[in-house]
Protein backbone atom coordinates (compact mmCIF):
# COMPACT_ATOMS: atom_id res chain seq x y z
CA UNK A 1 0.00 0.00 0.00
CA UNK A 2 1.26 3.31 -1.11
CA UNK A 3 2.24 5.52 1.97
CA UNK A 4 0.92 8.67 0.15
CA UNK A 5 -2.66 10.45 -0.62
CA UNK A 6 -1.70 9.82 -4.62
CA UNK A 7 0.77 8.46 -7.23
CA UNK A 8 0.54 11.55 -8.81
CA UNK A 9 -0.60 14.93 -8.24
CA UNK A 10 -0.74 17.54 -11.33
CA UNK A 11 -0.44 21.11 -11.24
CA UNK A 12 -2.46 22.74 -13.89
CA UNK A 13 -5.48 21.60 -15.91
CA UNK A 14 -4.67 22.48 -19.16
CA UNK A 15 -3.72 20.25 -22.41
CA UNK A 16 -0.95 18.58 -21.01
CA UNK A 17 -1.79 18.23 -17.63
CA UNK A 18 -5.45 16.88 -17.89
CA UNK A 19 -3.72 14.33 -20.33
CA UNK A 20 -1.26 12.82 -17.98
CA UNK A 21 -3.63 13.03 -15.54
CA UNK A 22 -6.54 10.92 -17.85
CA UNK A 23 -3.84 8.48 -19.34
CA UNK A 24 -1.81 8.23 -15.80
CA UNK A 25 -5.16 7.11 -14.20
CA UNK A 26 -6.22 4.82 -17.33
CA UNK A 27 -3.24 3.04 -15.58
CA UNK A 28 -4.85 2.48 -12.30
CA UNK A 29 -2.20 5.08 -10.95
CA UNK A 30 -4.31 7.17 -8.04
CA UNK A 31 -4.24 10.93 -9.76
CA UNK A 32 -5.39 14.68 -8.14
CA UNK A 33 -5.20 17.48 -10.53
CA UNK A 34 -5.41 21.30 -9.39
CA UNK A 35 -6.52 23.99 -11.08
CA UNK A 36 -7.59 27.58 -10.01
CA UNK A 37 -9.48 28.84 -12.97
CA UNK A 38 -10.01 27.06 -15.86
CA UNK A 39 -10.09 23.54 -17.33
CA UNK A 40 -8.35 23.89 -20.40
CA UNK A 41 -5.94 26.02 -19.88
CA UNK A 42 -4.76 28.47 -22.27
CA UNK A 43 -5.86 26.86 -25.52
CA UNK A 44 -9.28 26.32 -24.54
CA UNK A 45 -9.97 29.27 -22.65
CA UNK A 46 -7.74 32.18 -24.03
CA UNK A 47 -5.94 30.75 -26.88
CA UNK A 48 -6.37 28.56 -29.90
CA UNK A 49 -9.87 27.82 -29.45
CA UNK A 50 -11.39 31.37 -28.86
CA UNK A 51 -9.10 33.16 -31.20
CA UNK A 52 -9.89 30.73 -34.19
CA UNK A 53 -13.60 31.39 -33.78
CA UNK A 54 -12.86 34.75 -33.77
CA UNK A 55 -10.55 34.24 -36.75
CA UNK A 56 -14.14 33.03 -38.14
CA UNK A 57 -15.57 35.63 -37.58
CA UNK A 58 -13.61 38.52 -38.44
CA UNK A 59 -13.21 36.65 -42.13
CA UNK A 60 -17.18 37.03 -42.85
CA UNK A 61 -16.70 41.00 -43.73
CA UNK A 62 -14.20 39.80 -46.39
CA UNK A 63 -16.37 36.98 -47.60
CA UNK A 64 -19.51 39.26 -48.00
CA UNK A 65 -16.96 41.80 -50.48
CA UNK A 66 -16.09 38.41 -52.26
CA UNK A 67 -19.45 37.44 -52.79
CA UNK A 68 -20.34 40.82 -54.49
CA UNK A 69 -18.64 39.20 -57.74
CA UNK A 70 -20.34 36.18 -57.55
CA UNK A 71 -23.56 38.13 -57.82
CA UNK A 72 -24.49 38.33 -54.02
CA UNK A 73 -25.72 41.02 -52.70
CA UNK A 74 -26.01 42.01 -48.93
CA UNK A 75 -27.23 45.61 -48.04
CA UNK A 76 -24.98 47.01 -45.55
CA UNK A 77 -23.89 44.13 -43.39
CA UNK A 78 -23.54 45.14 -39.50
CA UNK A 79 -21.41 43.27 -37.40
CA UNK A 80 -22.83 42.97 -33.33
CA UNK A 81 -19.41 42.62 -31.14
CA UNK A 82 -21.32 41.12 -28.08
CA UNK A 83 -22.91 38.42 -30.01
CA UNK A 84 -19.71 36.71 -30.84
CA UNK A 85 -17.81 37.42 -27.97
CA UNK A 86 -21.16 35.54 -26.03
CA UNK A 87 -21.39 32.58 -28.61
CA UNK A 88 -17.73 31.77 -28.02
CA UNK A 89 -17.87 32.18 -23.79
CA UNK A 90 -21.14 29.86 -24.30
CA UNK A 91 -18.99 27.19 -26.20
CA UNK A 92 -15.77 27.72 -23.97
CA UNK A 93 -17.87 27.12 -20.89
CA UNK A 94 -19.22 23.92 -23.03
CA UNK A 95 -15.41 22.78 -23.52
CA UNK A 96 -14.54 23.13 -19.73
CA UNK A 97 -17.49 20.74 -18.68
CA UNK A 98 -16.40 18.53 -21.33
CA UNK A 99 -12.96 18.79 -19.62
CA UNK A 100 -14.48 18.22 -16.21
CA UNK A 101 -16.63 15.15 -17.46
CA UNK A 102 -13.64 13.41 -19.55
CA UNK A 103 -11.60 14.03 -15.83
CA UNK A 104 -14.42 12.25 -13.64
CA UNK A 105 -14.63 9.35 -15.90
CA UNK A 106 -10.89 8.61 -16.01
CA UNK A 107 -11.12 8.40 -12.21
CA UNK A 108 -9.20 11.46 -11.49
CA UNK A 109 -9.83 13.46 -8.39
CA UNK A 110 -10.28 17.19 -9.33
CA UNK A 111 -9.09 19.76 -6.68
CA UNK A 112 -10.47 23.65 -7.31
CA UNK A 113 -7.85 26.37 -5.50
CA UNK A 114 -4.38 27.35 -6.15
CA UNK A 115 -1.88 24.83 -5.57
CA UNK A 116 1.90 25.28 -4.16
CA UNK A 117 4.53 22.64 -3.78
CA UNK A 118 5.44 22.19 0.21
CA UNK A 119 8.09 19.73 -0.69
CA UNK A 120 9.51 17.06 -2.90
CA UNK A 121 6.43 14.99 -1.87
CA UNK A 122 3.57 17.30 -0.34
CA UNK A 123 1.46 19.91 -2.20
CA UNK A 124 -1.07 22.20 -0.19
CA UNK A 125 -4.15 23.85 -1.57
CA UNK A 126 -5.93 26.20 0.56
CA UNK A 127 -5.44 24.79 4.20
CA UNK A 128 -5.28 20.94 2.99
CA UNK A 129 -2.30 19.50 1.96
CA UNK A 130 -1.40 16.46 0.00
CA UNK A 131 1.32 14.06 -0.32
CA UNK A 132 2.28 12.19 -3.50
CA UNK A 133 4.97 10.12 -4.70
CA UNK A 134 5.12 12.12 -7.88
CA UNK A 135 4.45 15.86 -8.78
CA UNK A 136 3.86 17.14 -11.95
CA UNK A 137 4.40 20.62 -12.90
CA UNK A 138 1.84 21.65 -15.87
CA UNK A 139 0.74 25.32 -15.03
CA UNK A 140 1.48 27.07 -18.73
CA UNK A 141 2.40 30.42 -19.18
CA UNK A 142 0.87 34.22 -18.95
CA UNK A 143 1.20 37.08 -21.12
CA UNK A 144 4.11 39.61 -20.83
CA UNK A 145 3.15 43.27 -20.65
CA UNK A 146 6.50 45.25 -20.24
CA UNK A 147 6.86 47.94 -17.62
CA UNK A 148 6.15 51.54 -19.07
CA UNK A 149 4.59 54.85 -18.19
CA UNK A 150 0.92 53.86 -18.90
CA UNK A 151 1.40 50.15 -19.40
CA UNK A 152 -1.74 49.68 -17.06
CA UNK A 153 -3.97 50.86 -20.06
CA UNK A 154 -2.59 47.99 -22.15
CA UNK A 155 -4.65 44.48 -22.37
CA UNK A 156 -3.29 41.54 -23.01
CA UNK A 157 -4.65 38.68 -25.73
CA UNK A 158 -6.63 37.54 -22.06
CA UNK A 159 -8.55 40.46 -21.91
CA UNK A 160 -9.56 40.82 -25.58
CA UNK A 161 -11.76 37.89 -25.56
CA UNK A 162 -13.95 39.64 -22.97
CA UNK A 163 -14.31 43.46 -24.11
CA UNK A 164 -16.87 45.23 -22.84
CA UNK A 165 -17.43 47.36 -26.41
CA UNK A 166 -15.51 46.89 -29.47
CA UNK A 167 -12.74 49.65 -30.33
CA UNK A 168 -13.21 51.64 -33.70
CA UNK A 169 -9.29 52.15 -33.25
CA UNK A 170 -7.01 49.16 -32.11
CA UNK A 171 -3.11 49.40 -31.68
CA UNK A 172 -1.56 45.48 -31.16
CA UNK A 173 1.74 45.91 -30.15
CA UNK A 174 4.10 42.46 -30.92
CA UNK A 175 5.87 40.28 -33.78
CA UNK A 176 4.85 36.93 -33.26
CA UNK A 177 2.10 34.92 -33.85
CA UNK A 178 -0.32 35.94 -31.54
CA UNK A 179 0.02 39.81 -32.44
CA UNK A 180 -0.13 39.23 -35.99
CA UNK A 181 -3.99 36.99 -35.50
CA UNK A 182 -5.09 39.89 -33.24
CA UNK A 183 -4.51 42.05 -35.46
CA UNK A 184 -6.01 40.34 -38.51
CA UNK A 185 -9.15 39.68 -36.08
CA UNK A 186 -9.69 43.83 -35.05
CA UNK A 187 -9.16 44.55 -39.02
CA UNK A 188 -11.34 42.55 -40.39
CA UNK A 189 -14.19 42.98 -37.71
CA UNK A 190 -14.00 46.75 -38.73
CA UNK A 191 -11.55 48.04 -36.69
CA UNK A 192 -9.26 50.72 -38.08
CA UNK A 193 -5.96 48.95 -36.91
CA UNK A 194 -2.39 49.23 -36.34
CA UNK A 195 0.50 46.40 -35.63
CA UNK A 196 3.78 48.33 -34.24
CA UNK A 197 6.71 46.35 -33.57
CA UNK A 198 9.94 46.82 -32.29
CA UNK A 199 11.97 45.12 -35.02
CA UNK A 200 12.29 45.02 -38.96
CA UNK A 201 10.02 42.61 -40.07
CA UNK A 202 7.53 40.47 -37.71
CA UNK A 203 7.50 35.98 -37.24
CA UNK A 204 11.44 36.10 -36.56
CA UNK A 205 12.45 32.58 -37.28
CA UNK A 206 9.86 31.86 -40.05
CA UNK A 207 11.37 31.68 -42.94
CA UNK A 208 11.90 35.12 -44.73
CA UNK A 209 10.26 35.06 -47.76
CA UNK A 210 6.87 34.48 -45.69
CA UNK A 211 7.57 37.05 -43.63
CA UNK A 212 8.18 39.54 -46.23
CA UNK A 213 5.38 37.93 -48.49
CA UNK A 214 2.57 38.27 -45.74
CA UNK A 215 3.36 41.75 -44.88
CA UNK A 216 2.65 42.35 -48.24
CA UNK A 217 -0.77 40.74 -47.95
CA UNK A 218 -2.05 42.09 -44.57
CA UNK A 219 -1.16 45.86 -46.10
CA UNK A 220 -3.49 44.99 -49.06
CA UNK A 221 -6.46 44.11 -46.13
CA UNK A 222 -6.03 47.69 -44.93
CA UNK A 223 -3.94 46.67 -42.03
CA UNK A 224 -1.34 49.15 -41.10
CA UNK A 225 2.23 47.76 -40.05
CA UNK A 226 4.79 50.13 -38.02
CA UNK A 227 7.71 48.22 -37.90
CA UNK A 228 11.17 49.33 -36.15
CA UNK A 229 8.68 51.56 -33.81
CA UNK A 230 7.84 51.01 -29.80
CA UNK A 231 5.16 53.14 -27.68
CA UNK A 232 7.11 54.86 -25.23
CA UNK A 233 3.84 55.93 -22.80
CA UNK A 234 0.65 55.56 -22.94
CA UNK A 235 -1.99 58.33 -21.48
CA UNK A 236 -5.96 58.50 -20.67
CA UNK A 237 -7.65 61.40 -22.03
CA UNK A 238 -10.94 62.90 -20.01
CA UNK A 239 -13.08 61.48 -23.53
CA UNK A 240 -11.98 57.69 -23.14
CA UNK A 241 -9.32 58.09 -25.41
CA UNK A 242 -5.76 56.84 -25.22
CA UNK A 243 -2.72 59.14 -26.27
CA UNK A 244 0.44 57.04 -27.21
CA UNK A 245 4.00 58.67 -27.61
CA UNK A 246 5.75 56.44 -29.27
CA UNK A 247 9.74 56.31 -28.66
CA UNK A 248 10.12 58.79 -31.39
CA UNK A 249 8.33 61.03 -30.31
CA UNK A 250 5.43 61.23 -32.37
CA UNK A 251 1.86 60.22 -31.28
CA UNK A 252 -1.50 58.93 -32.29
CA UNK A 253 -5.09 58.07 -30.94
CA UNK A 254 -6.60 55.10 -30.48
CA UNK A 255 -9.35 53.74 -28.51
CA UNK A 256 -7.26 50.17 -27.49
CA UNK A 257 -3.45 48.90 -27.05
CA UNK A 258 -3.13 45.33 -26.95
CA UNK A 259 0.24 44.04 -26.38
CA UNK A 260 1.30 40.52 -27.53
CA UNK A 261 4.83 40.54 -26.86
CA UNK A 262 5.54 36.77 -25.73
CA UNK A 263 3.95 34.75 -23.04
CA UNK A 264 5.64 33.69 -20.18
CA UNK A 265 5.78 30.67 -17.71
CA UNK A 266 3.83 31.07 -14.83
CA UNK A 267 6.08 30.00 -12.08
CA UNK A 268 6.01 32.40 -10.13
CA UNK A 269 4.11 31.31 -6.04
CA UNK A 270 4.43 27.85 -6.80
CA UNK A 271 6.50 27.06 -3.53
CA UNK A 272 9.66 25.86 -6.34
CA UNK A 273 11.92 27.56 -3.61
CA UNK A 274 10.84 24.15 -1.32
CA UNK A 275 12.53 22.09 -3.87
CA UNK A 276 15.57 21.64 -6.04
CA UNK A 277 14.40 22.79 -9.27
CA UNK A 278 16.01 25.11 -11.32
CA UNK A 279 14.81 27.70 -13.62
CA UNK A 280 16.33 29.23 -16.80
CA UNK A 281 16.45 32.64 -16.82
CA UNK A 282 13.15 33.56 -18.31
CA UNK A 283 10.94 31.37 -15.58
CA UNK A 284 11.20 28.34 -17.37
CA UNK A 285 11.33 25.06 -15.05
CA UNK A 286 14.65 23.24 -16.58
CA UNK A 287 13.82 19.24 -17.34
CA UNK A 288 15.67 16.72 -18.49
CA UNK A 289 15.01 14.06 -22.07
CA UNK A 290 12.40 12.66 -19.20
CA UNK A 291 10.73 15.74 -18.75
CA UNK A 292 12.43 15.49 -14.83
CA UNK A 293 13.39 18.34 -12.72
CA UNK A 294 16.41 18.93 -10.71
CA UNK A 295 14.14 17.38 -7.95
CA UNK A 296 14.23 13.28 -8.88
CA UNK A 297 10.11 13.63 -7.71
CA UNK A 298 8.53 16.00 -9.73
CA UNK A 299 8.34 16.65 -13.38
CA UNK A 300 7.38 19.34 -15.62
CA UNK A 301 6.33 20.08 -19.47
CA UNK A 302 3.81 21.99 -21.51
CA UNK A 303 4.51 25.89 -21.54
CA UNK A 304 6.02 25.65 -18.39
CA UNK A 305 9.44 24.03 -19.85
CA UNK A 306 9.53 26.61 -22.75
CA UNK A 307 10.41 24.12 -25.21
CA UNK A 308 7.69 24.20 -28.11
CA UNK A 309 4.50 26.51 -27.11
CA UNK A 310 1.86 24.75 -28.76
CA UNK A 311 -0.83 22.61 -27.60
CA UNK A 312 -0.27 19.36 -29.26
CA UNK A 313 3.27 19.19 -28.12
CA UNK A 314 2.36 19.40 -24.43
CA UNK A 315 -0.10 16.79 -25.18
CA UNK A 316 2.79 14.90 -26.45
CA UNK A 317 5.03 15.17 -24.05
CA UNK A 318 2.30 13.57 -21.49
CA UNK A 319 2.16 11.05 -23.40
CA UNK A 320 5.56 10.17 -23.44
CA UNK A 321 5.90 11.28 -19.44
CA UNK A 322 3.22 8.72 -18.71
CA UNK A 323 4.24 6.07 -20.56
CA UNK A 324 7.38 6.50 -19.41
CA UNK A 325 5.95 6.69 -15.73
CA UNK A 326 3.80 4.22 -16.16
CA UNK A 327 4.27 2.00 -19.31
CA UNK A 328 6.84 0.33 -21.05
CA UNK A 329 8.69 3.49 -22.01
CA UNK A 330 8.84 3.01 -25.67
CA UNK A 331 6.53 6.24 -26.82
CA UNK A 332 8.65 9.52 -28.06
CA UNK A 333 8.13 12.52 -29.04
CA UNK A 334 10.73 14.42 -31.80
CA UNK A 335 10.44 18.06 -31.66
CA UNK A 336 11.50 18.19 -35.34
CA UNK A 337 9.67 19.04 -38.39
CA UNK A 338 6.87 19.58 -36.21
CA UNK A 339 3.63 21.05 -38.83
CA UNK A 340 2.88 24.90 -37.69
CA UNK A 341 -0.01 27.34 -38.53
CA UNK A 342 -0.15 31.14 -38.17
CA UNK A 343 -4.04 32.01 -37.82
CA UNK A 344 -2.75 35.50 -39.64
CA UNK A 345 -4.99 36.69 -42.68
CA UNK A 346 -3.86 34.89 -44.85
CA UNK A 347 -3.16 32.46 -43.19
CA UNK A 348 0.56 30.61 -43.00
CA UNK A 349 1.00 27.30 -43.13
CA UNK A 350 4.98 25.92 -42.67
CA UNK A 351 6.70 22.36 -41.38
CA UNK A 352 10.41 21.72 -41.71
CA UNK A 353 13.92 24.29 -42.44
CA UNK A 354 13.02 27.60 -43.33
CA UNK A 355 15.34 28.24 -46.56
CA UNK A 356 17.27 29.99 -44.62
CA UNK A 357 18.27 27.09 -42.17
CA UNK A 358 18.08 24.98 -45.21
CA UNK A 359 20.70 26.54 -46.91
CA UNK A 360 23.23 26.19 -43.81
CA UNK A 361 22.79 22.81 -43.46
CA UNK A 362 22.87 21.48 -46.82
CA UNK A 363 25.01 21.49 -49.65
CA UNK A 364 22.88 22.13 -52.01
CA UNK A 365 19.10 23.06 -52.09
CA UNK A 366 16.76 23.49 -55.25
CA UNK A 367 13.70 25.95 -54.12
CA UNK A 368 10.37 25.50 -56.05
CA UNK A 369 8.50 28.46 -55.86
CA UNK A 370 4.93 29.42 -56.79
CA UNK A 371 2.85 32.41 -56.15
CA UNK A 372 -0.71 32.87 -58.11
CA UNK A 373 -4.27 34.37 -56.61
CA UNK A 374 -6.81 32.36 -55.29
CA UNK A 375 -9.49 30.87 -57.38
CA UNK A 376 -12.26 32.22 -54.93
CA UNK A 377 -10.87 35.95 -55.65
CA UNK A 378 -10.44 36.06 -59.36
CA UNK A 379 -13.50 37.44 -60.46
CA UNK A 380 -13.07 40.59 -58.23
CA UNK A 381 -10.41 42.93 -58.16
CA UNK A 382 -8.27 42.27 -54.84
CA UNK A 383 -5.01 42.28 -55.06
CA UNK A 384 -4.46 38.99 -52.73
CA UNK A 385 -2.26 36.36 -53.68
CA UNK A 386 -1.14 33.01 -52.82
CA UNK A 387 3.08 31.77 -51.87
CA UNK A 388 3.90 28.02 -51.79
CA UNK A 389 7.62 26.98 -51.69
CA UNK A 390 9.17 23.98 -51.32
CA UNK A 391 12.49 22.86 -50.18
CA UNK A 392 14.71 20.49 -51.74
CA UNK A 393 17.80 18.83 -50.70
CA UNK A 394 19.27 17.64 -53.94
CA UNK A 395 21.75 15.03 -52.92
CA UNK A 396 18.91 12.72 -52.02
CA UNK A 397 15.66 14.73 -52.94
CA UNK A 398 14.36 14.72 -50.12
CA UNK A 399 11.63 17.92 -49.42
CA UNK A 400 13.07 19.97 -45.91
CA UNK A 401 10.92 22.48 -45.97
CA UNK A 402 7.28 23.71 -47.22
CA UNK A 403 5.87 26.56 -46.77
CA UNK A 404 2.76 28.23 -47.94
CA UNK A 405 0.56 31.85 -47.09
CA UNK A 406 -2.73 32.11 -47.84
CA UNK A 407 -6.40 30.84 -47.81
CA UNK A 408 -5.90 27.16 -45.91
CA UNK A 409 -2.31 27.00 -45.51
CA UNK A 410 -2.54 25.40 -42.12
CA UNK A 411 -5.36 22.45 -43.44
CA UNK A 412 -2.65 21.94 -45.94
CA UNK A 413 -0.01 21.41 -44.15
CA UNK A 414 -1.15 18.92 -41.35
CA UNK A 415 -0.68 16.56 -44.74
CA UNK A 416 2.75 18.04 -45.82
CA UNK A 417 4.24 17.50 -42.26
CA UNK A 418 2.79 13.78 -42.62
CA UNK A 419 4.54 13.70 -45.98
CA UNK A 420 8.09 15.10 -45.04
CA UNK A 421 7.79 12.58 -41.69
CA UNK A 422 7.92 9.73 -43.85
CA UNK A 423 10.79 11.09 -45.82
CA UNK A 424 9.08 12.25 -49.21
CA UNK A 425 10.60 13.15 -51.92
CA UNK A 426 10.70 15.63 -54.58
CA UNK A 427 9.95 12.50 -56.93
CA UNK A 428 7.20 11.65 -54.74
CA UNK A 429 5.45 14.81 -55.29
CA UNK A 430 5.64 15.02 -58.69
CA UNK A 431 4.14 11.54 -59.33
CA UNK A 432 1.18 12.19 -57.42
CA UNK A 433 -1.43 13.73 -58.91
CA UNK A 434 -3.35 16.47 -58.26
CA UNK A 435 -6.49 17.57 -56.83
CA UNK A 436 -7.97 19.80 -59.67
CA UNK A 437 -9.01 23.14 -59.25
CA UNK A 438 -7.87 23.96 -56.03
CA UNK A 439 -4.69 25.46 -54.67
CA UNK A 440 -3.47 22.20 -52.61
CA UNK A 441 -2.52 20.60 -56.45
CA UNK A 442 0.29 23.18 -56.98
CA UNK A 443 2.35 21.26 -54.15
CA UNK A 444 2.53 18.41 -56.52
CA UNK A 445 2.63 20.86 -59.70
CA UNK A 446 5.53 22.77 -59.39
CA UNK A 447 8.26 21.75 -61.54
CA UNK A 448 10.72 23.94 -62.43
CA UNK A 449 13.23 25.02 -59.96
CA UNK A 450 13.01 28.99 -59.20
CA UNK A 451 16.64 28.75 -57.57
CA UNK A 452 19.82 26.65 -56.49
CA UNK A 453 21.34 27.92 -52.86
CA UNK A 454 24.89 26.09 -52.83
CA UNK A 455 26.64 26.30 -49.40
Amino acid sequence: MSTYDFDLFVIGAGSGGVRAGRMAAAKGVKVAVAEDMFLGGTCVNVGCVPKKLFVYGSHFSEDFHVGNSFGWSVENPTFDWPTLRDNKTKEILRLNGIYKTMLEKAGVELINGRATIVDPHTVAVGDQQYTAERILVAVGGWPFVPEFPGSELAISSNEAFYLEEFPKRVIVVGGGYIAIEFAGIFNGLGAKTDLVYRGPLFLRGFDNEVREFLAEQVKVKGMNLRFNSDIAKLEKQDNGELLVTFADGSTTTTDLVMYATGRKPKTANLGLENTQIQLADNGAIIVNDDFQTHEPSIYALGDVIDRVALTPVALGEAMVLVDALYGNGKRQISYDDIPTAVFSQPNVGTVGLTQEQAAEKYDEIAVYRSTFKPMKLSLGETKERILMKLLVDTKTDKIVGAHMVGPEAGEMVQLIGVAIKAGATKAHFDSTIGVHPTAAEEWVTMRDVSEIIKK
